[in-house]
């Protein structure tokens, strides 16, 4: 048995973290754009990372350590992703690491920002050198990793064990647009003091993505820098894999329900719910068509309860469907009842409604077999295209 209790605050009040973020000239107008992780102990680490062929070169320096390595440091910028940048970008990583101050083992950096712009080495390193890592200051982290993020995210737990022990797990992450499943477009930091067997976080890490981050959608877009980042520096000497495998989940979910409700612009939070297809993969194939379908996206924005773009998205989709075992709802609100239209007025009314709130589900049952998935997506504005247009800027 176990106990998994919501805890406000950041990742700093983990036993043995800390962090800060600062202005280092990357963003205008003083707007916090460094910022940094540390441990006082090493720490066991894993990640999982963009499936965009194009990866950052954060993510290849990260891949050249050894398997197994420990670290103790992880530097973030934003502004500029340093991808697409070929070998100087991996260049300059180390040239910013040497150049520092600290005694750090195996650093990490990682970014995100522009595509195809150098990394400004020099003003990287000047701020990096003013960083106090004892420093304990979450909020300034979370909002010097933002880039077109409206609001932090973070995330925090305690989990209490049966007799008694326990150990903390949160993270802090960023992300509102290129967000398409294999990953999502992100960063996001995970810190536990739980003692996990390094050979357990690649499993719980991705076993949980494929719900979370890899089940969530703002614009169909992969970037070249995502990263899901999991340190444990094991100061608890606790640790439970059912109990942390929960905890994780949560941590993950909260993060992948935030970038979707950030989605740019984005006004609805909307799960796209496929009961009733014939396996899992045919109801996860089916429920991502749907939350990446710019015309179910845009009738979100216009809360239109337009079961045709639903329905036509599921058949495009080419899983095995139905039109006479097909139920869609919105809700608890019926519109289609397997070959039966239900859009009379009244009904198109209580539709209506539901798409007038922040959050709600748009649930498809197939009627085939037993497979289900659920996918999050939002909707798609006019400030989606303003602030892509001028992104660079």
């Amino acid at each position: 048995m176990f106990t998994i209790l919501p805890t406000k605050g950041f990742i700093d009040q983990i036993d043995g973290f800390f962090c800060d973020g600062i202005h280092a000239g990357l963003k205008p107008n003083g707007k916090l754009d460094l910022g940094f992780i540390y441990s006082d102990t090493l720490c066991d680490v894993d990640a999982v990372f963009t499936l965009n062929k194009f990866q950052a070169a954060p993510v290849k320096h990260f891949q050249r350590y050894e398997k197994g390595f420990k670290t103790n440091f992880v530097l973030i910028n934003s502004k500029n992703a340093n991808a697409l940048t070929g070998q100087s970008g991996i260049d300059n990583i180390d040239k910013v690491f040497s150049s520092l101050k600290f005694d750090l083992t195996n650093p990490i950096m990682s970014s995100t920002g522009v595509i195809g712009n150098p990394l400004p080495v020099e003003k990287i390193v000047s701020g990096a050198n003013s960083f106090n890592l004892s420093s304990k200051n979450g909020d300034n982290l979370s909002k010097a990793i933002m880039t077109t993020d409206a609001y932090p995210k973070t995330s925090l737990y305690e989990v209490k064990l049966e007799d008694g022990s326990s150990f903390k797990i949160g993270s802090v992450a960023k992300g509102a647009g290129m967000i398409n499943p294999n990953l999502a477009t992100m960063l996001c930091f995970i810190c536990t003091d739980a003692a996990i067997p390094q050979e357990d976080m690649k499993e719980l890490l991705e076993a949980n993505s494929h719900t979370t981050f890899n089940a969530i959608s703002v614009d169909g877009d992969t970037s070249t820098n995502d990263t899901v980042l999991l340190l444990a520096n094991k100061k608890s000497n606790t640790y439970n894999k059912e109990a942390f495998k929960e905890a994780l989940r949560l941590v993950m979910h909260d993060m992948a329900m935030l970038m979707v409700a950030d989605g740019e612009g984005a006004k609805k939070a909307v799960a796209f719910e496929v009961n009733g297809a014939l396996n899992d993969q045919e109801a996860e194939i089916a429920a991502k068509a749907l939350s990446n379908s710019l015309l179910v996206k845009t009738a979100l924005f216009g809360e239109d309860p337009n079961f045709g773009r639903i329905a036509s998205t599921i058949g495009a989709s080419r899983v095995t469907c139905d039109e006479n075992t097909l139920v869609i709802s919105y809700n608890d609100v019926i519109v289609f009842n397997k070959g039966e239209i239900c859009f009379d007025k009244a009904q198109e009314a209580k539709a209506s409604q539901v798409l007038k709130n922040d959050k709600y589900k748009v649930i498809c049952d197939l009627g085939i077999a037993e497979g289900k998935f659920t996918a999050y997506g939002c909707d798609l504005g006019y400030k989606y295209v303003e602030i892509n247009a001028d992104y660079r800027s």
